[in-house]
């Protein structure tokens, strides 16, 4: 099989390793793809949101089966596109990649089909929302941007004062443009967080081992949210009575939910959960793998992730048993200097040889080859991943790799998988 993905972060780079595995695939290519991915298949420049470049691009190659990786281009309709042209696909349709694209959307159906998650409100004047956030007086309160944000459409306020500030900024300075243009108010939810991926084939949905997120920039759970800077698998909040509830409240109800509506979701759901005192509820959903948590879920994977593909593109996948490895996986996100505010690119990277280095897998997510060196070309620049007997384990290796790793500016989170070992 000739297999294309589309993507060029740590994501992809995680799902194309996990694809190579695949003794079905002999050619692999990605666009745009990065530094790192340009070692494990042949990238082409075409933008992750070209969809007429991609088709084509699909075309060219002879693609038998594309992978669209990212929210943007789902949402867009890249995987309508694709199919409209004859090609078996990984992914949702637009019409359903809409459960991250709106939130506005995803809220209201949730309140529709009774499936649980936080209070909130829709507003799109900023006045009434600020009205609104007075009259409730109830700090922490959450501000979300109705469209897509590069993960970031999220404030949440410790005060009146704060919460003015965040509806200005997303409505009427419009930082996320068009995606702001509606707000989510709602209830500051209390308990672990854990991040559930799914496989669905529309009919069938089968979970993904469980995952916790590092999203603030710095050791504690502090400074600015980031797009994730660090993962670990599996979660120990994610007990297996957690576990069945979910999917008798929210895993089977949401993909019901969405075939009442004629939106068959078909592809990666991301479930992100928040385990409430009155149980578990849904904080948001994905249409796609989460990054970075796609970085310790898929080396867990024993199962052919393209018998996977195949079954959900014919709706069989209720027939294929997937198997997981039972060992822990950490990913420890190096970032640039300034990461996730303004930071430099084009420095060089030491300590790899072609792009990995042993004992550990390294995911690239912003690097690129320049003159004959890898040097950096994004704010969180390698995933350092490793599987362990133990968490602890995992964790050791992830940090020894990470030590072994230079380029000037570079930080990193020294907690990671600290609150998951606090929890066993």
């Amino acid at each position: 099989m000739r297999v294309l993905v589309v993507g060029s972060g740590g994501r992809e780079h995680a799902l194309i390793k996990k694809i190579k595995e695949s003794p079905k695939v002999d050619y692999i290519a990605c666009c745009p793809g990065n530094g790192g991915i340009a070692y494990d298949a042949e990238c082409f420049p075409v933008g992750a949101t070209d969809i007429d470049g991609v088709v084509s691009l699909a075309k060219e190659i002879k693609a038998d089966f594309v992978v669209v990786a990212p929210d943007d281009p789902l949402v867009m309709g890249m995987v309508d596109a694709l199919n409209e042209k004859g090609f078996a696909t990984f992914g949702p349709k637009a019409n359903a990649a809409i459960i991250e694209g709106s939130k506005v959307f995803s809220k209201n159906l949730m309140l529709k089909y009774g499936i649980p998650t936080a209070e909130y409100k829709v507003f799109d004047n900023p006045q009434e929302a600020i009205a609104y956030i007075k009259e409730k007086n109830e700090f922490p309160t959450v501000i979300k941007a109705d469209g897509l944000a590069l993960g970031k459409g999220v404030i949440i306020p410790e005060t009146f004062e704060e919460a003015v500030a965040g509806v200005k900024e997303i409505m009427e300075d419009k930082v996320f443009g068009a995606s702001g243009n509606k707000v989510v108010v709602e209830e500051f939810l209390t308990g672990p967080e854990v991040s559930v991926l799914a496989f669905t084939d529309g009919k069938c949905v089968k979970p993904m081992v469980s995952s916790m997120d590092h999203k603030r920039a710095l050791d504690g759970d502090k400074g600015l949210n980031t797009g994730g800077m660090g993962t670990v698998s599996p979660n120990p909040y994610y007990t297996e009575a957690v576990a069945k509830e979910c999917m008798e409240t929210i895993f089977l109800p949401t993909i019901h939910a969405m075939n009442a509506e004629g939106r068959t979701f078909k592809g990666c759901l991301y479930f992100g959960l928040m385990i409430t005192p009155k149980g578990p509820k849904v904080i948001e959903y994905n249409c796609r793998f989460g990054d970075p948590e796609t970085q310790v879920v898929l080396p867990r994977l024993k199962t052919d992730i393209v018998d996977i593909f195949e079954a959900i593109n014919s709706e069989t996948l209720s027939d294929l048993a997937i198997e997981w490895d039972e060992r822990a996986c950490t990913c420890v996100i190096m970032a640039s200097g300034g990461y996730p505010k303004s930071y430099p690119k084009g420095i060089e990277i030491t300590g790899l040889t072609d792009g990995q280095l042993s004992g550990v897998t390294v995911y690239h997510a912003g690097t690129k080859q320049q003159d004959g060196k890898l040097v950096t070309a994004g704010g969180r620049v390698l995933g350092v991943t490793a599987l362990g007997d133990t968490l602890e384990d995992a964790l050791q290796k992830s940090y020894d790799g990470v030590r072994q790793i230079h380029f000037d500016g570079a930080h990193w989170r020294t907690d990671i998988g600290a609150r998951a070992l606090a929890a066993k």
